[in-house]
């Protein structure tokens, strides 16, 4: 879990480091945010022999995403999202395993109505799975799993309504296309879920 804060706050801080440098615009807005939610995939039972008979649905998914909206409500954003147990018994392995999915997306965020946002986004990051196979030792550090990573491609929308000031509630959705996972039932996924956030800048 470390790593999981480790990438939140380092996407979270590069988001703040382009608003406060970026010069392409007078005005810029930062969202960051909060969230929790859960995930729908392919059955087990449907796996062919690419892919292993696991499916990723379900489980509770918290998570941190932050975005700079600095040219005509278009930006950049990230986001990372855990499962926050470790699901049993990978293959009748005896490992457990935890999915993490994140991604660097563009943000188109229009206005649609009063205190409403809509916000689509797209992108690329990964879905990395740790198996908690016991201590395994690298040049800098122990661990107790290893992960397997795998390139994606999501996109998704949201919207955001402002119930009050600059705090927002977004319920969102995401739809991943991973490349060459073996891991688990099919290369795709969906996330769905709620976020609670803070928009400085105005909205």
């Amino acid at each position: 879990m470390k790593r999981t804060l480790r990438i939140a706050i380092l996407l979270t801080f590069a988001c703040a480091s382009l608003a406060a440098f970026s010069n392409l615009a007078q005005a810029q807005k930062i969202d960051v945010a909060f969230g929790i939610s859960t995930v729908d995939a392919p059955g087990a039972s449907t796996a062919d022999s690419n892919h292993s008979p696991v499916s990723l649905t379900g489980g509770t998914y918290p998570g941190f995403s932050g975005d700079v909206l600095f040219w005509h409500n278009l930006g950049i954003g990230g986001e990372v999202y855990w499962k926050a147990t470790q699901s049993d018994n990978y293959l009748g392995s005896g490992f457990n395993y935890r999915p993490l999915f994140y991604d660097i997306n563009a943000v188109y965020a229009p206005k649609i109505a009063s205190h409403t946002y809509l916000e689509l986004v797209g992108g690329i990051g990964a879905l990395s799975t740790r198996f908690y196979t016991g201590t395994v030792c690298g040049p800098f550090s122990c661990t107790n799993y290893q992960s397997s990573n795998h390139f994606d491609a999501d996109f998704g929308a949201g919207i955001k309504f402002y119930p009050s000031g600059g705090f927002f509630i977004r319920p969102e959705a995401r739809v991943y296309l991973v490349n060459n996972n073996i891991d688990f039932s099919s290369p795709h996924a969906t996330r769905y879920g709620l976020s609670i956030g803070y928009t400085f800048g105005g909205h």
